[in-house]
This record gives structure tokens, sequence and C-alpha cells, in this order.
């Protein structure tokens, strides 16, 4: 087994594997390690799709990304020849002054981004699948969508072998070890020797590097699915959604994959260590009472048939914000973390942007409000 490569690539989730592509392509030799075999569920990647918004309310910097991101999902729709993603839309719906709305039409406005203004019963005379409250307003992004990531992460592991990436999986890291001369990767079953390396590892992020103490948090979010015969909750008769009530944050998709419609709580979050993390929906009262009463009050025909739930953990820096900077004593280590439960539509745009730090020591894109810097300093704050 060949020991040695130009870079190495630490995870090969949702970030780790589209670097390894994009590194495949400009045919830089590279191995990419996980701990399991991608697509899994001991990650933030599974759970069938993802939302992707182009007006992020989670900050201006997003835009750019995502934007980028978007023209790297439809390259890879065509160089993989799957559909991968579902322009299904996105309705934005809550309370009129809900800083989640606010932000996205914000930032919608900035970029010329599209965005319809629905007042409560135009909202239900075009999708009556929902019940929308009379003091509530809705917006909805026309281009934005479902992404199939389960999917998308089996194109980029196909592509990225058709251009002699190498892929270790079931193979645990124990050990990341820098020098002058280079960078040495321990694993429980080998010992590798990279140029350069990326970390991509999410929940195991603060475990691999220990020397730096990112303050990153790992917590446990669920979602589930409610059975729908009724092609009205099928693309392109509902959209996907977004609603801010109540102070708490729902989202959900049609039924794409004949799973039902899904529905996840964004702001329910347990601290978990990623070592314990195990598939146990429903261990919490609320795993499944939060999801139903939500349907019951927004999806009322979808309400009375809860199918089943999953629980997935995301890892959060103290902002929010992600982490895309190289390691502050190697500038050989390139680090892409704390994703906040939000960075899976960026992946595509993140792999690309990994690619080319690792390369060129530069990205196209302004990543630095991303930086390592910035995470501590609002971990003090």
């Amino acid at each position: 087994m060949k020991k040695h490569y130009s870079v190495i690539v630490v995870g090969a989730g949702s970030m780790g594997m589209a670097a390894g592509y994009y590194l495949g392509k400009k045919g830089i030799d590279t191995l990419l390690i996980d701990a399991y075999d991608p697509p899994h569920n001991m990650a933030s990647h599974h759970g069938e799709t993802r939302l992707i918004r182009h007006a992020p309310a989670e900050g201006e910097q997003y835009a750019p990304l995502v934007l980028r991101a978007q023209e790297l999902w439809f390259d890879l729709e065509k160089a993989s020849n799957r559909k991968l993603f579902y322009p299904t839309g996105t309705l934005l719906a809550g309370e009129e002054n809900a800083p989640f709305i606010a932000d996205t039409i914000k930032v919608a406005k900035k970029f010329s981004l599209p965005m319809e203004r629905l007042q409560p019963a135009e909202i239900e005379k075009r999708w009556p699948q929902f019940s929308i409250p009379e003091n509530y307003i809705g917006y909805l992004e026309p281009d934005s969508g479902v992404l199939l990531n389960q999917d998308i992460i089996l194109a980029y592991k196909t592509l990225a072998k058709s251009h002699q990436v190498a892929i270790q999986t079931n193979c645990p890291v124990t050990e990341i070890i820098p020098s002058n001369s280079g960078i040495t990767v321990k694993t429980r079953q080998n010992t590798f020797y990279a140029d350069r390396i990326a970390i991509c590892t999410g929940a195991w992020t603060g475990k691999i590097l220990k020397d730096i103490r990112l303050p990153l948090q790992t917590v446990r979010k669920t979602f589930g699915w409610f059975e729908t015969n009724d092609v009205s909750f099928q693309p392109p008769l509902l959209p996907c959604f977004y609603f801010n009530c109540n102070q708490q944050k729902y989202y959900g998709f049609p039924d794409i994959t004949g799973s039902g419609v899904k529905v996840g709580r964004n702001d329910s979050e347990k601290d978990v260590d990623p070592e314990d993390m195990v598939q146990d929906f429903g261990k919490y009262p609320n795993d499944q009472k939060d999801l139903v009463t939500f349907a019951e009050n927004f999806l009322p025909h979808a309400a009375p048939a809860f199918r089943n739930g999953k629980a997935c953990m995301i890892t959060k820096a103290p902002n929010k914000n992600f982490i895309l900077d190289k390691h502050p004593e190697h500038d050989n280590i390139f680090i892409a973390a704390g994703f906040s439960g939000h960075g899976f539509k960026y992946s595509s745009a993140i792999g690309e942007i990994i690619s080319q730090q690792i390369t060129e020591k530069k990205s196209e894109l302004d990543i630095s409000a991303f930086s390592i810097t910035n995470c501590l300093s609002a971990a003090n704050h």
C-alpha cells in the first residue's frame, strides 16, 4: 500500500469528499481517510435531503459562497449524470418582525435575489397544504430547493476515484504529527505521510486538533418524516419551507424520495459527545412531540401520519460562523470546521476552496470572515 501522498484529506464527508474530487480533478496525488464509509449516519450528512437557500439569514458573507455552490451543484449533476438538485423554491413564513425573516430579506435585497412577498391567504390559496396564522407573512425564494445529500456524496466519491484519488474507509485517524518535512497521519491500521493536509472531521475536529483548542460544541438534533399518499405533498406542488414561529425554527421538504414530508426543528439542541452519538430518536419526549405539534399547526393534513424520525449531530462555533483557515502554526494544514447545521449546501464551494487553499494558498472567494481568529474572539465574548 502506498504511504506518501501530496495531500491527505482527513474526513471524507460533506466537505472532505468534495475537496477530494476537486483535488483529484487538478491532478493532485490525494488520499481521503474516513473513520467510517461515507455516506453514513455517524456524521452530519445523512437524512436524504438538505435545503439550499440563496439568501442566507446567517449573514451576507455566506451569499457569494452559496451562489458559487449552486453553480457547482449544476456542474456536478452534469459530471455525474445524476439528478441531485430539485428547484422546489422555499417558503419562509413567520411573524413579520422575526429576526430570521428580516435578516433573509436584507441579504436578498443586497444581492438582488428574487423574493416574493405573500400574505397568509395567498399562501393558503397557492398551497392549501399549509395553514398560516393571520399575523404571519411569507416570502417565496423561487430559485432555491433541495439537494440529495447522500447521493451527492456518492457522486463525488465515484468521480474522485475516477481521478485516481485513493480512499481509505473505516480507518480512524489517531494522531497527526506536523514537521518541517511534512505531516505524519497515524491511523489504527497504518501510518501515512503528506506534504499538506486538510482537516474536515466535523464533530471530531476538537479531538483531532487538541493543540489549538477550538471552542467547538457538538449537539444533537432531530428530524422526522410524515407519510403522505397525496401527490399535493410532492414537488412541484409543495415547496420547501422554513418557519420562524414563537421564537422556534422549523424547516421541511416535500416528499421527494417517497419517504414522506420531512420536518426538522432547527433550534432543539442537546450537547453530545460524538463518541457517544447513536440513533436514539425518541429518547426525549420532545423528539417527536415538537415535530408533530408543528405539523398539526402548519401542515394539518400531514400531522396524523408521523412515520419515523432520526437524530443527527452538528458542530457549532461560538459565533455559529464557519471555520475555513490554515492552522495558526502550520500553514500546510487547512481546517474546515464548525458548519453549525447549515453547511451542506455550501459543501461544493467549500470543497473547491479547500483544493485552492491547499494547492495555491489562496481561494477565489473571500474567506476572511471564517478565520480561526474570529472564532476564538467570539468565544471570549
